[in-house]
C-alpha cells in the first residue's frame, strides 16, 4: 500500500468536488438500516478525516486509522478547527487516530461497525491481504457488527479511467494524473505529479505512484467468507438497487459471524 506523501497537503483542495455531505448521509442511513445509529465505529483509510469527523457530528463516537501521517495531521488539523470554544473548554471526546496498517491493525476492544469509503479497499492488491483485513475487522467487530465499504468497479478502471490523463491547475496547486489499467492483472496504476506554491513563482513538485486492484464482486463475496464473515449485499452506489453492468461504484455490507475467531498477523 502506498500512502499519500506531497499529496496529502493538496487532497482536499483536489477533491472538493466530492460530495462528502451526500456520501455520509448515504453512510448514516445504511448504519441506521443495519441497526448501527450509535455507539463505536471504526473508519479504515480515513484521510484525512473527511467521513469521519461527519459521522462524528452525527454522534458516533469514531475511531480513524490511516497509513498516512501526513493525511491524519491534516484531520487532527481539521478536527481542531472544526470544535467551537465551548466543546474544546467542555473536553469534549475527540475523534481517536491511529497511525496503523489496515492490514494488520489493532484496537483495545471491539466495535459496533467498520466502515471503508473512498475506494480504501480497492488499495489491496492482493486477495491474500485483503482477507487479512477482512478477518481482523470480524475480529474487532461486536456480535453481529456491520462491515460496509465502497470499491470502485472494474466497469470503472476500464471504462472511465482506462489509460487516460487527467489535469486540474488551481491559484496555488495543479496536478497531473496519467492513469494506466492492466486488463488482465486488473491492476490500476496512476502517477501523480503534483505543483505547491511555496513562494512567489516558486513551486515545489512532487512525484507518487499508487496502486489499485479492480475485484469482482464474486471475488469480493468469496474473500468475505473466507476471512469468516458473513456477505450480507451490494448497492449501486448512493442506492438501494442491486450493482449493475455499468456501476462505477458499489457498496458492499457484511457482518461480523460468530465464531472462533483467529486473529490475521505479518507471520500467516
Amino acid at each position: 500500500m502506498q500512502a499519500y506523501t506531497g499529496f496529502a497537503q493538496v487532497y482536499d483542495t483536489f477533491m472538493d468536488n466530492i460530495p462528502y455531505d451526500k456520501w455520509s448521509e448515504y453512510l448514516i442511513q445504511l448504519l441506521s438500516k443495519y441497526e448501527v445509529s450509535e455507539g463505536l465505529v471504526l473508519d479504515l483509510g480515513c484521510g484525512t478525516g473527511s467521513i469521519t469527523e461527519r459521522l462524528f457530528k452525527k454522534g458516533y463516537d469514531m475511531i480513524g486509522i490511516d497509513n498516512s501521517e501526513e493525511m491524519l495531521a491534516i484531520a487532527l488539523e481539521k478536527l481542531s478547527e472544526s470544535l467551537s470554544e465551548e466543546e474544546l473548554e467542555e473536553g469534549r471526546r475527540n475523534i481517536l487516530y491511529l497511525l496503523q496498517d489496515m492490514r494488520e491493525f489493532e484496537l483495545y476492544g471491539t466495535v459496533k461497525a467498520v466502515v471503508s469509503i473512498c475506494d480504501s479497499m480497492n488499495y489491496i492488491l492482493s486477495e491474500e491481504d485483503l482477507i487479512k483485513v477482512f478477518g481482523l475487522v470480524n475480529n474487532y467487530l461486536d456480535t453481529n457488527g456491520v462491515f460496509i465499504f465502497d470499491m470502485n468497479t472494474e466497469y470503472k478502471y476500464e471504462k472511465i479511467l482506462a489509460d487516460n490523463t487527467i489535469a486540474e491547475n488551481r491559484e496555488d496547486t495543479s496536478f497531473i494524473w496519467d492513469n494506466y489499467y492492466d486488463v488482465e492483472e486488473k491492476l490500476n496504476e496512476y502517477d501523480l505529479t503534483i505543483y505547491v506554491k511555496e513562494e512567489e513563482d516558486l513551486f515545489r513538485r512532487f512525484d507518487e505512484t499508487h496502486y489499485q486492484r479492480a475485484y469482482s464482486l464474486d471475488t469480493i463475496k468469496r474473500l468475505i467468507e473466507e476471512a469468516g464473515m458473513e456477505f450480507v449485499t451490494a448497492y449501486d452506489a448512493f442506492t438501494n438497487e442491486e450493482p449493475k453492468e455499468t456501476s462505477e461504484r458499489i457498496y458492499i455490507v457484511a457482518r461480523e459471524k460468530r465464531q472462533e475467531k483467529k486473529y490475521y498477523t505479518d507471520e500467516q
